[in-house]
């Protein structure tokens, strides 16, 4: 597995993050996307189309494969490179690929708890890889928006933690990979990625749905899939409108955050949900402050950001049993505003067949459903 770190990172990072949008709005944009040269990027032919050819080579089979190439940071859309999580990559296929991932022992915002490694530094993780697999792989240019359409990941436990039968005795708790060490080392996590649809506007993708297998020290140990489609400037600004403009966007004066025990939090900086009178009920908090959630400017709440906000509701509906989400299906609809407020609601479903709670979360604004997700959680035992 591919271990070494990125030596150097493009300065000249893109002002922008996968985010949520209407679907029909997708749609439509991607059939009206003007065609774009790949600016900055060296291209290969590959399966027909143009692809991004780093320092691969050609194989008999007729697409590119090679050595592990160091990640750009540019090609994460971060812009602090301490947020950079992955590390490598290599084409293993037309459409196969392989990605290295350091996750920090010791993250300011991805906190370890109950002695387990975050497991929103996976939904993190793979927002990374749409972004380095458009530029990287598609020839699709910086600068360019990249708008998440859904995202379903869940660990994998390894077969002797799963109960027999179909009413297990006990409920399994979270998979041993996201065990923490006794100390903050990093921990490289291998992505084996295959796209099985993408859809072309001439030379590059206009949308890419991806799926993702996880390993730690070889082995398995969670399984995601992803879509999401892009757009160029000029469409985005006229789909946009008026908050395309980030210098005259609005945002709503900061709320104020709930208790951070209930939501899984240890420091109120890090919640994401205000209270209010009603139960199971919270105001979106969009602190666009955040160094990690809103690590650039945007002109509209990120998506993880709307994550986030569904992992903690999650986590307040089954407080104070101690869990760790271990699966979310989510599916973003609309953009999430800054300057209208955005309610989260929880509801608690049927277990899974496995026993594990089950949490129902839907993200409205204007009096429509934005973004809903669906997170699983298992019980873990505290630690002293």
């Amino acid at each position: 597995m591919p271990s070494n770190a990125v030596r150097e990172h493009v300065t000249n990072a893109v002002r922008e993050d996968v985010t949520a949008v209407v679907g029909e709005d997708a749609a439509t944009a991607v059939q009206e996307h003007a065609t774009a040269a790949a600016q900055g990027l060296t291209a290969t032919a590959v399966g027909g189309h143009t692809a991004a050819a780093g320092a691969h080579t050609t194989t008999a089979g007729g697409y590119t494969t090679g050595s592990p190439t160091p990640v750009p940071q540019s090609y994460t859309h971060k812009t602090r490179p301490e947020e950079v999580l992955l590390r490598a990559w290599e084409r293993t296929g037309p459409d196969a690929f392989t990605v290295t991932a350091q996750w920090p022992g010791d993250h300011a915002f991805y906190r370890t708890r109950h002695g387990l490694l975050d497991p929103m530094l996976l939904s993190e993780t793979i927002r990374q890889t749409l972004p380095l697999l458009s530029h990287g792989a598609y020839a699709v240019p910086l600068g360019h928006q990249l708008l998440w359409q859904d995202l379903d990941w869940h660990l994998v436990a390894p077969a002797p933690e799963i109960p027999a039968g179909p009413e297990p005795t006990e409920v399994p708790e979270a998979p041993a990979a996201l065990r923490a060490g006794s100390d903050p080392a990093p921990v490289l996590v291998e992505l084996r990625i295959t796209c099985p649809k993408v859809t072309y506007r001439r030379e590059r993708a206009a949308a890419i749905a991806l799926s993702v297998e996880v390993l730690r020290d070889g082995v398995p140990f969670a399984a995601a899939h992803s879509r999401f489609t892009i757009q160029d400037r000029a469409v985005y600004e006229r789909l946009r409108g008026r908050y395309a403009d980030l210098g005259a966007v609005r945002v709503l004066p900061l709320s104020p955050p709930m208790s951070p025990r209930p939501v899984g939090r240890d420091g109120f900086e890090d919640v994401v949900l205000s209270p209010t009178p009603t139960p199971d009920l919270w105001q979106l908090r969009t602190d666009t402050t955040h160094p990690i959630l809103f690590d650039h400017a945007v002109d509209h709440a990120p998506g993880m950001l709307l994550l986030e906000a569904a992992r903690q509701a999650a986590h307040a509906l089954t407080h104070p049993t101690p869990t760790v989400a271990v699966g979310m299906e989510s599916v973003f609809t609309r953009y999430a505003e800054l300057d209208v407020p955005c309610w989260i609601t929880a509801d608690m479903l049927e277990a899974d067949s496995l026993g594990r709670s089950r949490v129902r979360v839907t993200a409205r604004q204007n009096d429509r459903d934005i973004f809903t997700s669906t997170v699983t959680l298992a019980p873990v035992t505290v630690q002293p």
